[in-house]
């Protein structure tokens, strides 16, 4: 039997040592229950007296138990008791307190910093109302079979999230002549300007849609770093000076040209699209950088939508910690560049340090300028990348762990094979509808991209 240490003191977030009170915990875990209606404190003493239990076998003197050790033990007793709602409860009150004593939001949930606290904080509770906050929940929605459900359950938000999106423009509707959606790599920020379309034009309105990612310069004239990779993630890679000529041009009522880009090939094609934007008509742009202000200044501001998506995931990892957003974007370009632009894997993970840099110095700046935030994260894709790409991870962790000029790469690729590694995989894609986000990443869907 492993022997148990009574725990007499407990270390501080502000690292004091104080004296260990069990009825603290008796009182958090009854506060919680309060809020959800239950009555039974009796109860809580008895929970309480559980993780009490499992900290005193958790702990060899002469180390010491901390507070956000106390309410780790207290979330994961609550659940694993099964009182949902009441790790609900707690949870909030958790993550709120940590709001509040920080000062910034980044402390309270997985968050980038400049995402409005109270989006974020939805996305969380969403996830805990549907038993998905974790790889673990995600693992036993496969195992109970119920993650066909998950599925619906995580396109009915999505669905819903691009609804209140197209309200707002339509309530702009006699300002508005353009749509920007924007986002870091691998958001979805395609899909989700489609399905925008999509909604609007059930709501009469006829949509142009204009990608920006056809007005990249010629590879030809992209600087190279040091192991020969491309930046194709700086807004200056696209020719900024004929995005806004064009612009100018469609809002005047003129007719432009628009380039074709050829990923392939690395080249603009010879053949362009002509395009016009009628008065009945609003334009809509796909692109990373539509925030960039460079981008549209030749536009003023009332006459723009500003829609910014994110993989806003509040999943966490086998040790409890939140899984990263740029992580699972990371998984979803890998299974696209795969199959869509002629990039094997291992080629996506060693550029992706120039998407972090881009989005850190081209769009979080920007974040404040947005009209409406849509999270574009579905708990349910892990493992469906897991079937797609877990096999290449062992080779990725071994070739860069001695690296010294891929330490990048080695610190991502190790990070994501253990997530990927606690996993269970997923193979049935028939399960996921043909217009899902997804579909984007990992293909068969009805949209062409």
């Amino acid at each position: 039997m492993p022997q148990k240490n009574p725990i007499e003191k407990i270390v501080k977030r502000n690292g004091q040592v104080v004296p260990f009170d069990k009825e603290k915990i008796v009182n958090a875990i009854f506060k919680a229950a309060v809020e959800v209606g239950g009555e039974d404190r009796r109860l809580a003493e008895i929970l309480a007296d559980k993780i009490v239990h499992q900290l005193e076998l958790s702990k060899q003197p002469p180390a010491l138990a901390s507070v956000e050790e106390v309410q780790d033990f207290i979330e994961k007793e609550l659940i694993e008791d099964g009182h949902a709602k009441t790790a609900k409860a707690f949870i909030v009150y958790r993550y709120a307190h940590n709001k509040l004593r920080e000062g910034q939001e980044k402390q309270s949930v997985n968050s980038s910093g400049n995402i409005p606290y109270k989006k974020i904080w939805q996305v969380l509770s969403w996830s805990l109302d549907h038993n998905c906050f974790s790889v673990e929940k995600i693992n036993e929605h496969i195992e109970n079979g119920t993650y066909p459900q998950l599925v619906k359950d995580v396109t009915a938000k999505y669905d819903a999230d691009i609804a209140s999106a197209a309200e707002k423009i339509i309530a702009r509707k006699d300002q508005v002549r353009i749509v920007i959606i924007a986002g870091p790599s691998s958001s979805g920020k395609t899909t989700t300007t489609i399905k925008i379309g999509e909604h609007l034009q059930r709501q009469g309105y006829e949509l142009v849609s204009m990608e920006l990612d056809n007005y990249y310069f010629d590879l030809e004239h992209h600087p190279r770093d040091e192991f020969g990779d491309y930046d194709f993630e700086t807004p200056e890679a696209l020719d900024l000076k004929l995005i806004n000529q064009h612009l100018a041009d469609l809002l005047d009522g003129k007719t432009i040209q628009m380039p074709r880009y050829n990923f392939k090939t690395g080249k603009r094609e010879t053949e362009t699209d002509p395009m016009k934007l009628e008065k009945n008509q609003i334009l809509l742009l796909d692109s990373l950088h539509g925030l960039y202000a460079p981008m549209t200044s030749a536009v003023s501001d009332e006459k723009k939508f500003k829609l910014y998506i994110e993989t806003l995931c509040q999943i966490k990892n086998k040790d409890g910690e939140f899984i990263r957003w740029t992580d699972v974007r990371l998984l979803r370009r890998m299974v696209r560049d795969s199959w869509h632009r002629s990039y094997n894997p291992r080629q996506t993970l060693e550029h992706w340090h120039y998407v972090r840099r881009s989005e850190i110095q081209h769009i979080i700046p920007f974040l404040g300028t947005v009209d409406h935030i849509i999270d574009g994260s579905l708990p349910y894709e892990l493992p469906v990348y897991k079937k797609h790409l877990f096999h290449h991870f062992p080779d990725f962790v071994k070739d860069y762990r001695e690296n010294p000029k891929r330490q990048d790469a080695y610190i991502r690729a190790k990070r994501v094979f253990d997530i990927l590694d606690s996993l269970k995989v997923w193979e049935d894609e028939s399960v996921i509808p043909k217009d899902a986000l997804i579909r984007e990443y990992i293909g068969g869907s009805i949209y062409e991209y």
